[in-house]
């Protein structure tokens, strides 16, 4: 059975099948997901079998106490340790340390990065993909603040965010409103975390790109559009963790504001 002509699969690409020999290397930044990394694994496996992908997926932990680690390692006997590559780290030290980590291990021809604790769901990978391959785009980025796709696609729904107050929106609306008027970046997500990279593209942005923390990924689209990347934008539904608990606090926020400044006097 080709997996390209299933209903499911054709409804996410759009209905128009398609032949891909890539290999698809998904980085994912672990700390205390031990409730849900099975999922976002089988979801995954899921996609990527389905639309016939070739794939694996990086997990970095920064010594989670909850026993992720162990969990990742059961999910490397379940799918093979070829799909699911367990790659710790000795500490918790920061979300844009564990991309630069887990590129270090990529066999992929593109590399996806999201999070691990469900806000990513990966239905929107073909998506990604099918936007990618139309335009031969350096990058494609999920985006929860448009309606539809640039460039444009068929077959997608309206970005949004769910699970979230009035008052984490106001702040999300609020960083990207400020991130655009200083340093015009023509994104309209530059803090979403979910996104789609030609590895050779990420690796060169990856070595430009000082800053650490949330601020990583404004930083690292800021310097794509700098170089002359092309960016595509594919609308996601973002919902909040399913389990555990928000790593964003009152430092990260003031650390992004910090760091808009540094990105507006700096490149």
């Amino acid at each position: 059975m080709n997996p390209f002509a299933s209903t499911p699969t054709l409804k996410m690409q759009g209905g128009h099948p398609t032949t891909n020999t890539q290999k698809y290397s998904v980085i994912l930044p672990t700390y205390n997901e031990r409730k849900n990394l099975p999922i976002v694994a089988w979801l995954l496996a899921k996609t990527f079998q389905e639309c016939g992908f070739d794939w694996e997926v990086i997990v970095v932990d920064d010594a989670s106490p909850d026993g992720t680690q162990e969990i990742a390692k059961q999910l490397a006997r379940v799918y093979g340790d070829d799909r699911i590559v367990l790659k710790p780290r000795a500490g918790k030290l920061g979300l844009g340390t564990a991309y630069i980590h887990g590129l270090e291990f990529c066999t992929g021809d593109f590399v996806i990065i999201m999070d691990a604790d469900f806000s990513h769901h990966p239905k929107f990978i073909p998506q990604f993909v099918r936007l990618q391959q139309a335009h031969n785009l350096d990058i494609v980025t999920g985006t929860r603040y448009r309606s539809a796709p640039t460039p444009k696609m068929s077959g997608t729904a309206p970005g949004g965010v769910h699970g979230w107050d009035l008052k984490r929106k106001m702040v999300s609306r609020g960083a990207n409103f400020l991130a655009d008027m200083v340093l015009n970046p023509r994104v309209s997500d530059l803090t979403g975390s979910f996104r789609l990279y030609k590895k050779h593209v990420l690796q060169r942005i990856i070595t430009l790109t000082g800053s650490r923390g949330y601020v990583f990924q404004m930083e690292m689209m800021v310097r794509a559009k700098a170089l002359g990347y092309s960016v595509g934008e594919v609308p996601i539904t973002f919902v909040d963790r399913i389990f555990g608990e928000s790593k964003l606090g009152a430092d990260e926020v003031v650390g992004y504001g910090r760091g808009v400044w540094a990105l507006f006097t700096g490149v």
